[in-house]
């Protein structure tokens, strides 16, 4: 049958002489794998820049229920980046979101509240005239509550460190090295609660932003079984120095 969905590129391969292999994140089908034909050929319908990671697409697809591999019969764009493309330092962070998102997402099922998610985070980065040094930052934070372990309680002077292991801020020494201090579990948290309009008011230097994005990292691989390794976080850590 065919099917309509909105989806997110996570990731392009070449196939045969023409084709490509796509790894979508589907609003309706959660993660899918679709194969669409003749996209590398010069006079395609469908330009090879419509389907590269990190674009959102509406798609018209095949559904074979039990198969793996999916055919598309049409593809269009559902937002056309206008800045992602031409800032080096906006891509950078579009690419490590979208690695970092990939990863982590291990679900087949449909999840359209975490898809609106995904999309409106993709759509903000692009359009933004805000500044975007702790963005990424912010929307793996906000990324956890969708994957089941968002940092629990409050940043306080009564709970002034985070447990990276736990999950929660925390009133003192944990009994191990996987915790935040007060500094960055305070950045931590207005990160978590800040909205994306509002992220000029969190105040902090590059130093914090770097050092933050490690441990968030790091929180990350507590809580997500065989993570693999981020491949753009490099890239990223030399951008933003």
């Amino acid at each position: 049958m065919l099917i309509k969905t909105r989806g997110l590129i996570f990731r392009s391969t070449k196939y045969g002489d023409s084709s490509l292999i796509l790894e979508v994140y589907t609003e309706q089908y959660g993660i899918r794998k679709y194969i669409v034909s003749g996209v590398r050929k010069a006079r395609s319908s469908t330009p090879a820049s419509l389907v590269q990671p990190m674009c959102l697409v509406d798609l018209v697809a095949y559904e074979r229920p039990g198969k793996d591999l999916q055919r598309i019969k049409e593809v269009r764009p559902s937002h056309i980046y206008t800045k992602v493309p031409f800032d080096v330092f906006r891509g950078t962070i579009g690419l490590f979101m979208l690695e970092m998102t990939r990863n982590s997402i291990r679900e087949a099922e449909e999840n359209p509240t975490l898809f609106e998610y995904l999309h409106n985070a993709f759509v903000f980065l692009d359009e933004t005239t805000g500044p975007i040094g702790n963005l990424h930052i912010h929307y793996l934070l906000g990324l956890t509550e969708y994957l089941g372990f968002i940092p629990s309680g409050e940043y306080s002077a009564e709970t002034p460190l985070f447990d990276l292991k736990a999950g929660e801020f925390i009133a003192g020494f944990p009994g191990h090295t996987e915790y935040l201090e007060e500094s960055k579990a305070k950045l931590m948290y207005e990160l978590l609660h800040v909205l994306p309009n509002d992220l000029e008011h969190v105040k902090s230097t590059r130093d914090d932003r770097q050092s933050l994005l490690t441990d968030v990292v790091r929180y990350y691989r507590h809580h997500i079984e065989g993570m693999r390794e981020i491949n753009s976080l490099t890239v990223l850590r030399q951008v933003m120095s």
